[in-house]
């Protein structure tokens, strides 16, 4: 099995919490993004719903990796850590969307999975999170094929962090299988992130699911 080949997003870039935003180009700055509004959206963004700025919590990821889950153990298919002598950058909202987007080509035995982990190593700076919570939602094309909605309810300042998730993968019809293996790319996500249902996260990645 070979792993998942990622185009290159610098850990130090993922995403930051959020501020203003735009929505299918209409300024969204005095417009509260709530878990109810993104549970109730039905194709991917046309863009992020925060700027990289006001990142009052001081969150960064600094490892993730994803495993495919069975009786028998399990399979590593992307594997991933912060250089911990890597320089954190400057917080620039002018920075292309492009730093906090990420590309997987898993090939398509991934879709055979039944249940995927993953583990998100964070920090988090002087600010403790009450109800961090993670919304993900998974679409080929404009449909959605599969919405997760998890919540860590406490984390302490000055603390590191893993967050374990599992994913029960949808049982898909094989024709939409197929189109979805015949449609590099076009299989898309937007992971939110909540603290105390305020959005302080987005960011997205595009899946690639033809033969490696």
């Amino acid at each position: 099995l070979r792993p998942a080949v990622v185009a290159p997003v610098p850990l130090a870039a993922w995403p930051r919490p959020c501020g203003a935003a735009r929505v299918c180009g209409a300024t969204l700055a005095t417009m509260d993004i709530s878990p109810d509004y993104v549970n109730s959206l039905t194709s991917p963004t046309d863009s992020f719903l925060c700027p990289l700025s006001a990142n009052v919590y001081k969150i960064d990821f600094i490892a993730f990796k994803i495993r495919a889950l069975s009786e028998t153990g399990e399979t590593v298919l992307f594997d991933i850590r912060k250089d911990p002598d890597e320089e954190e950058p400057a917080i620039d909202d002018d920075l292309d969307d492009s730093v906090r987007s990420i590309k997987y080509h898993f090939g398509p035995m991934f879709l055979e999975y039944p249940t995927i982990g993953t583990s998100l190593e964070f920090t988090v700076g002087e600010h403790e999170l009450r109800n961090f919570r993670m919304i993900e939602r998974h679409y080929f094309r404009d449909i959605l094929i599969k919405s997760y909605d998890f919540t860590m309810p406490f984390v302490m300042p000055h603390s590191n962090n893993t967050w374990e998730v599992i994913y029960t993968m949808p049982e898909l019809d094989p024709d939409l299988k197929h189109a979805i293996v015949a449609s590099p790319w076009e299989t898309r996500s937007d992971s939110f992130y909540f603290v105390q249902d305020r959005l302080v996260m987005h960011n997205k990645a595009d899946y690639n699911y033809a033969p490696q």
